[in-house]
C-alpha cells in the first residue's frame, strides 16, 4: 500500500467522525508525528508491516497522552455567586447572565451548558457544602437543580422575626424561639467551582471529592 493513498484514506475517515480538523497538522498529532514525519509517511511506495506496527504504537501513546489532558478539565473554580430570579420566577439561578460582566458570564453558562462533570458548592468562608454530579444533564441543568433542591440534612439554626409593621421588644422582654430550620443550597452556597469530566470518569471523580 502506497503512504498516500494511506493517509488519505486515513485522514478522511477521521474527519468524518469529527475525530479531527481537515488538515494535516491535526492528522500528524493525532498519529503521534511531526509535520515532516507525516510528509515522510506521504512519499513511501510500499508501507511495511513493521512501519505499520510502529505506526500503531504510536498512535497509541498520542490516545493516552489525549485522554490524561482532556480526561479532567477545570470550568471554573471558586466562582463567586450572585443569586438571581429565573424568568418567570419559577427559581433560583446562580448569576444572571444581564448587565455589566455579562459577557464573561453569558461565557461560562455556555460552557457548563456544553459539557458533564462535576461540580462544588462552597459556603462564604471557601468551605465545601455539597459535592455533585451530572452525566446526562448538562453541568449548568444540573447545578441549577441542586441550587434549587430540598436536602433534608441541610439545617441551620434560626430565630423567627417579625416581617410585618411591629415595635422592636428586646429578647429578654420577647423570646424568640432557635431553632433548626432546613435551607436550600441558595441560602448558603457563595462559591462554585465546576470542572468537565470524561463520561466514564465522572463517578469515580466524585466519589473522590467526596472523600
Amino acid at each position: 500500500m502506497r503512504g498516500d493513498d494511506f493517509l488519505k484514506t486515513l485522514k478522511a475517515k477521521l474527519v468524518e467522525g469529527d475525530e479531527i480538523a481537515n488538515t494535516d497538522r491535526a492528522l500528524a498529532e493525532h498519529l503521534g508525528l511531526t509535520v515532516a514525519g507525516l510528509a515522510n509517511w506521504r512519499s513511501k511506495e510500499n508501507i511495511t508491516v513493521r512501519q505499520m506496527v510502529g505506526l500503531i504504537e504510536r498512535v497509541e501513546k498520542s490516545a493516552v497522552r489525549r485522554a490524561e489532558a482532556s480526561a479532567i478539565r477545570p470550568i471554573v473554580e471558586y466562582c463567586r455567586l450572585d443569586r438571581c430570579a429565573s424568568k418567570r420566577d419559577a427559581r433560583y439561578e446562580i448569576f444572571s447572565t444581564a448587565g455589566e460582566g455579562s459577557l464573561y458570564l453569558q461565557g461560562l453558562k455556555d460552557e457548563l451548558n456544553a459539557h458533564h462533570g462535576v461540580y462544588i458548592f462552597y459556603d462564604s468562608r471557601g468551605r465545601a457544602l455539597y459535592v455533585g454530579k451530572t452525566v446526562k444533564l448538562t453541568l449548568w441543568q444540573e447545578i441549577t437543580n441542586a441550587y434549587n433542591r430540598d436536602r433534608s440534612v441541610q439545617n441551620i439554626r434560626r430565630v423567627e422575626h417579625p416581617q410585618r409593621r411591629q415595635t422592636f421588644r428586646k429578647a429578654d422582654e420577647q423570646r424568640r424561639q432557635i431553632k433548626p430550620a432546613n435551607v436550600q443550597l441558595h441560602d448558603m452556597a457563595a462559591y462554585l467551582s465546576a470542572y468537565r469530566v470524561a463520561d466514564g470518569m465522572i463517578s469515580e471523580v466524585e466519589a473522590m471529592l467526596m472523600r
